[in-house]
C-alpha cells in the first residue's frame, strides 16, 4: 500500500525543489512534476515528490483525519491491534 500526504509548500528552491511543512516538519522534496506552485500551497507528497496539488480546505480535513487516527492508536496503544490497522503488528 502506497500513502501520500498533503503537505503546505514553505520555500522554493532552484532545480524544481522545494521545502514543505507539515505539522512542524520540514522536507525538501522535488515538484518537478507539479506546475506553477506557490509558497502556501498544498501539495501532495510521495516518497519526497509533489505529485499533485490540493485544494487548502481538503488538505486540512486529511491532516485533521491523520491526527485524530494517531490520537486514537496513542490511546489504544495497551490493547492489540486488528491486522491493517494503522501501526498493527502481523501476528502469527
Amino acid at each position: 500500500m502506497c500513502l501520500a500526504i498533503p503537505a503546505r509548500l514553505v520555500e522554493l528552491r532552484p532545480d524544481d525543489q522545494a521545502v514543505v511543512d507539515l505539522g512542524g516538519i520540514r522536507k525538501e522534496i522535488s515538484i518537478a512534476l507539479v506546475a506553477d506552485v506557490q509558497v502556501g500551497d498544498y501539495v501532495i507528497v510521495h516518497v519526497g515528490h509533489a505529485i499533485g496539488t490540493i485544494d487548502p480546505e481538503e488538505a486540512e480535513r486529511t491532516l485533521a483525519l491523520f491526527a485524530e487516527m494517531a490520537r486514537m492508536n496513542e490511546e489504544g496503544s495497551s490493547e492489540p491491534h486488528a491486522v491493517g490497522s494503522v501501526g498493527a503488528e502481523v501476528l502469527p
